[in-house]
């Protein structure tokens, strides 16, 4: 193979996008089987369960999802009665959000859920490999644009 060949299977960039993709695939089997739930619902419901009241853009910078995602996330909670939506009050453009109580006891049976399934995933490593996994992705991290 030349220097102008890239291996795909071999490209780390390749590698961690399939790894997210199948690992997140994965999880999302709990969320879906016991709520219906797609991966922008979940990520909006864990997002919100986290830091509480936030705004469509906070909730899109921090997940890294696209504005549209959110949006139809939003809707979907809305409507299953777990996201309630507050006007802002100086600028009516914008609108808080923040879960209802439904919505806090679903992401609350879901944390548990959630902290077994990366349990059972360290677990397959050795405590030096969860460590050096750990410290490579926060080096990564660092080094990538938000």
């Amino acid at each position: 193979m030349s220097d102008t060949t890239l291996k795909l299977e071999t490209f780390l960039p390749y590698r961690l996008n399939r790894l997210a993709d199948a690992v997140s695939r994965d999880f999302s089997l709990i969320y879906r089987n016991r709520h219906g739930m797609t991966r922008p619902e979940w990520r909006l419901l864990a997002t919100l369960g986290q830091y509480g009241t936030m705004t469509a853009t906070q909730i899109g910078r921090h997940s890294a999802m696209h504005k549209t995602k959110v949006s139809r996330a939003v809707s979907a909670l809305e409507k299953r009665n777990w996201l309630k939506r507050e006007a802002h009050d100086e600028d009516r453009r914008l609108e808080h959000l923040a879960l209802t109580r439904a919505g806090e006891t679903v992401y609350r049976e879901l944390v548990p859920l959630a902290k077994a399934f990366e349990g059972r995933m360290l677990a397959a490593m050795t405590a030096q490999d969860r460590e050096a996994l750990l410290k490579g992705i926060a080096a990564l991290e660092r080094t990538s644009s938000p």
